[in-house]
């Protein structure tokens, strides 16, 4: 059974070699745990959606939970899937520093990253429009 979890958490440290890394362990672990998925960056916030096998997703949520390189982590969507959206990344990466502050906008009350302010669904429509407009990189 395939599932998707879409989540948020702030980064206890947002310079960019430890944001890397962050990117970097995930696209390691998911290809070998066979997890799909989205980073988006932004301000000092995270927001991923993982997909994957509903006990690995299960387990890789509760890693994430206890890693100390991430305080308030909330869960903002979670679904089973009949197919993987974002199967073409391990972890695909968006970057809002790069992408047109309308584009976060149209979705939330301000043009910044916070998925604390809205729901999972508005978090979720906000991807999709990021997977439109081609502003994910790092197609790893």
């Amino acid at each position: 059974m395939l599932v998707r979890l879409l989540y948020a958490s702030r980064a206890v440290d947002s310079a960019q070699p430890v944001i890397q890394g962050i990117l970097s362990s995930a696209r390691q672990h998911n290809h070998q745990l066979g997890v799909t998925g989205i980073l988006v960056y932004g301000g000092g916030i995270f927001m991923q959606a993982i997909e994957g096998g509903r006990q690995v997703v299960s387990d890789l949520y509760g890693a994430i939970q206890r890693d100390p390189r991430h305080t308030d982590v909330a869960l903002l969507h979670y679904e089973e899937i009949l197919e993987r959206r974002f199967g073409s990344w391990t972890m695909g990466l968006v970057d809002l520093d790069r992408v047109n502050a309308s584009v976060v906008l149209k979705y939330s009350e301000r043009a910044a990253l916070d998925p604390y302010t809205v729901s999972g669904k508005v978090s979720m429509a906000l991807l999709e429009e990021l997977m439109a407009t081609a502003s994910i990189v790092g197609h790893t």
